[in-house]
């Protein structure tokens, strides 16, 4: 355990490097940009909602997030004990994550959406927004949050995932419109990888997961199998640069994200994914050699 704890020490080191790249200029600028109060509306202005002029690239397609939960029943086989739900993660960090209000919002139809106080949230079923190809909007500016579907096992050990949740996650996730990384200089998710089926199946498909801390290490367990999941499976890979950040919805959660080997079928869809996190760590002190004692050889 001393020799993995070893090699990971420059590992932390490099992470905390890459979060406090970003320069300082650039950050103000996307506080500036990406944070809306719940106050800007003008005073006497009258509030209104619509599709025209309020869609926004950080809501999503009501459609296809409906896609996604039919996705989800289709492929219950991978959880069949789990559940399916919608959360929404900060992308900047000035971005205030309370207090978020969602609605359907259609050419003739607006449908409210109640949000947890963990940001997760169920998306109701309405013909008429489905007809109308309304947007699931939220109360917050452009690339300042990213969304996620979360697939969840109960009775599951404190601090773990199962991985055929996580292969179900990426299917719901990608079928429903939801990783908002895409750039033309640096797309995360490869632009040749266009289906859920060729992301979530492929090596190269890049599709990050999130934990709840900052992470140390992430073990696999499948009967007396288990493997610590490498570095480059950890921080987004962890070769990104303050030019690449803004285009990861990783932005402010570097720390908390890995890729989960799903396309592998030698690990099985019961296979635990545990986490060992950065505040948990136990981390040895370096051995010191003692004083001579005096009067001692030299």
């Amino acid at each position: 355990m001393r020799r993995v704890i070893r090699a990971w020490m420059p590992h932390a080191a490099l992470l905390s490097g890459l979060l406090a790249g970003l320069p300082g200029a650039a950050l103000a600028q996307q506080q500036q940009q990406q944070q809306q109060g719940p106050n800007s509306t003008p005073a006497g202005a009258i509030q209104s909602v619509t599709v025209t002029s309020t869609r926004d690239p950080v809501d999503k397609s009501y459609r296809k997030m409906i896609r996604g939960m039919e996705r989800f029943e289709r492929e219950h086989a991978l959880a069949p004990q789990a559940t399916l739900h919608f959360r929404l993660l900060p992308r900047a960090r000035s971005v205030d994550m309370h207090g978020i209000t969602l609605k359907v919002v259609g050419d003739h139809v607006t449908v409210p959406v109640p949000v947890a106080d963990d940001n997760s949230f169920t998306l109701p079923r309405n013909a008429q927004a489905l007809r109308e190809d309304a947007a699931v909007i939220a109360n917050r500016k452009t690339t300042s949050m990213t969304w996620r579907a979360v697939v969840t096992t109960p009775g599951l050990p404190p601090d773990t995932r199962r991985l055929g949740d996580l292969r179900l996650e990426c299917l719901v996730g990608m079928e429903a419109g939801l990783v908002s990384n895409s750039s033309p200089l640096f797309g995360w998710i490869s632009n040749a990888l266009t289906t859920p089926e060729q992301v979530c199946n492929n090596p190269d498909g890049n599709f990050l997961f999130f934990t709840e801390r900052p992470l140390f290490s992430v073990t696999l367990h499948a009967g007396d199998r288990s493997e610590v999941l490498p570095f480059h499976m950890l921080y987004a890979g962890g070769d990104q640069t303050p030019d690449m950040l803004p285009y990861c919805d990783c932005q402010v959660l570097l720390d908390r994200t890995y890729y989960a080997p799903i396309w592998d079928r030698s690990w099985p869809d019961d296979t635990l994914v545990s986490f060992e996190y950065m505040a948990d760590a136990q981390v040895p002190t370096p051995a010191t050699t003692p004083a001579p004692a005096s009067g001692a050889a030299q």
